[in-house]
């Protein structure tokens, strides 16, 4: 019996800590990046407009983040991966959403403080 509860408690503890690194379970950084990396070409002035796959996958992530939370966690991910990227353009990146149709609850900017998204 003691072991059932050990073993209930670490998977609970898995649990939690999985929750608090994938955004409480509802968007991971690697869906986010996963949607915007047919971006880069556009982002860093390779390609004069975003490829359809691109604005497909704005749209889609404008429809994750359905709380602040979220949107703040989502927001923090782009940052960390935009990090990782040279050239990037900051108007491009700047008017990503708007280009492709598809606003996002936030804007886009690799300054941008994501802490201060107002809340849903």
């Amino acid at each position: 019996m003691k072991g059932t509860v050990a073993v209930a408690v670490v998977v609970a503890a898995l649990a939690v800590a999985f929750l608090a690194v994938t955004g409480h379970g509802a968007v991971t950084c690697v869906e986010v990046d996963a949607n915007l990396l047919p971006c880069v070409e556009y982002v860093t002035g390779k390609e004069a407009k975003p490829p359809a796959l691109c604005c497909q996958g704005v749209k889609r992530i404008r429809a994750l983040p359905a709380g602040t939370v979220e949107r703040r966690f989502v927001c923090e991910c782009i940052k960390k991966a935009a990090a990782g990227f040279d050239g990037l353009k900051n108007d491009a990146i700047r008017d990503l959403p708007a280009v492709c149709g598809s606003p996002l609850p936030f804007p886009l900017a690799l300054n941008f403080d994501c802490n201060t998204i107002p809340r849903a």
